[in-house]
């Protein structure tokens, strides 16, 4: 399942990907204001499925159009999340160095296209 939120997810509706037991595979999880809920959602399935929440085959692509980004940005590193990408391009703030840490720490990725990014996470 593909859950989608926010800006970034116009990246991927255009896409046809089919259904899981009847459920289409591409569910919509809200705006960007709707963040909370969706990591409620990941977090009961990490409950679960009796792992963490970077444990769960998760991924984020967190789309750099708003200042509400910067803030749930931040509250996903505090939370501790990684394996996020970022863009469509990076933030001026995010000097080299300061990449290279959360890349290092969070695996914090840029976003790259929908099909790149789709094969990275499905493998």
């Amino acid at each position: 399942m593909i859950l989608t939120l926010a800006c970034g997810k116009y990246r991927f509706h255009k896409l046809e990907l089919g259904e899981i037991g009847g459920l289409p595979r591409l569910l919509d999880m809200g705006q960007c204001n709707d963040t909370y809920s969706a990591l409620q959602v990941a977090l009961a399935l990490a409950k679960a499925f009796d792992c963490g929440g970077n444990d769960l085959p998760l991924s984020l692509a967190l789309s750099w159009h708003e200042q509400k980004a910067v803030a749930i940005l931040l509250t996903l590193l505090h939370l501790g999340v990684k394996n996020m990408r970022l863009g469509s391009t990076l933030p001026a703030f995010l000097s080299p160095g300061v990449l290279a840490l959360l890349e290092q720490k969070y695996n914090l990725m840029p976003i790259t296209t929908p099909e790149k990014d789709l094969a990275a996470i499905l493998g």
